[in-house]
């Protein structure tokens, strides 16, 4: 019976596939079933996941319609529930790859702590490294802990080990950018205090050919609606210092997505005055809705302008008499 079922979306990393699946086959850890999810990809892709599947019988694979990396992984999620023993789950992206004693640390990590999930540290890295052998280590911690502290490690959905009960009701949103934003920060809270392995066992590939590193596109302002609606979480729990951290990642967000709007060259003026009114007006509502005590308008001054150009001059004229004020408004 395999303890871990892994998943892995696969579309358009043809390049990439065998590095990836084959540092998952090369595990000190061989308790897992593996479902590659070929999520419509129009490359060899399907072919090798069949490829695969036809050497171990450990490997399932699902052919499916493209949905997008989302729709993937919740049909890993779907086969897991319904057709594997496992007791838990994890996810890796098909143009990654990860440490011989990924598996193992991360397993033990779970099980020797009582934690329904652990998660290990990664890099990011261009190109293929000689691996090495690495000891082990665990901290547990409350996850409010780790998310403030080590929010990207906090946040993705790869380099973790999850109980698989905590996927019972709950997806990944389909059709929307920075997925992981949606749903893991409620994962974590439900899992409570967490294992943290210190250890580089996940090789996150600086892929150029990646979702995230293309031309800009608006899509990927789904990112707001995600802070967005984590905020508001955090605010229904009442950890202050959750609210003024999402809060400000929420602001950060708007004004430097602002930024790269009006910088593009392939979004049109109608979509760019659109689409800044919307980041201004979301920056506008976090604001009064959280208001100077957990975003100081001495500390961060650009938001406020950002958000209530029509009210600049009181803003500076006010804030020149904060007392420590030592930032120039000329570099606003």
């Amino acid at each position: 019976m395999p303890e871990i079922s892994v998943i892995v979306p696969v579309f358009k990393v043809e390049p990439y596939l065998h590095r990836c699946v084959n540092s998952i086959l090369a595990q000190t850890y061989q308790d897992f079933d593996l479902v590659l999810v070929d999520d419509g990809s129009p490359d060899k892709c399907g072919k090798i996941c069949d490829e695969f599947a036809e050497k171990d019988s450990r490997i399932h694979v699902i052919h499916q319609e493209n949905g997008g990396l989302s729709a993937a992984r919740n049909a890993g999620i779907g086969w897991a529930l319904e057709n594997s023993d496992s007791q838990w789950l994890n996810f890796i992206d098909s143009d990654d790859w990860v440490h011989p004693r990924y598996l193992e640390y991360l397993y033990k990590a779970a099980t020797d702590n009582g934690v329904m999930i652990s998660i290990c540290d990664y890099v990011e890295i261009n190109e293929h490294v000689q691996m090495h052998d690495v000891g082990y280590q665990a901290e547990v911690m409350r996850w409010e802990l780790l998310f403030e502290n080590n929010n990207v490690r906090a946040v993705v959905a790869w380099n973790k080990l999850y109980a698989k009960e905590l996927f019972q009701s709950i997806r990944y949103p389909v059709g929307k950018l920075h997925e992981d934003e949606f749903l893991t920060y409620k994962l974590l809270h439900a899992a409570g205090g967490v294992a943290f392995v210190p250890m580089t066992l996940y090789f996150y590939y600086k892929n150029s050919e990646s979702i995230t590193s293309q031309i800009f596109s608006l899509k990927r302002l789904d990112v707001i609606e995600a802070l967005e609606e984590r905020t508001s979480f955090f605010k229904a729990l009442g950890n202050a210092d959750l609210i003024a951290f999402s809060a400000e990642q929420l602001l950060n967000s708007c004004f430097r997505y602002a930024g790269l709007i009006e910088e593009s060259e392939t979004v049109t003026d109608d979509k760019r005055k659109k689409a800044i009114d919307y980041l201004k007006k979301e920056s506008a509502k976090t604001l009064l809705r959280y208001g100077i005590k957990c975003i100081p308008l001495k500390d961060h001054p650009q938001y406020y302008l950002f958000a209530f150009p029509g009210v600049t001059k009181i803003i500076k004229w006010c804030y020149k008499r904060i007392k420590g004020f030592h930032r120039s408004w000329s570099d606003l």
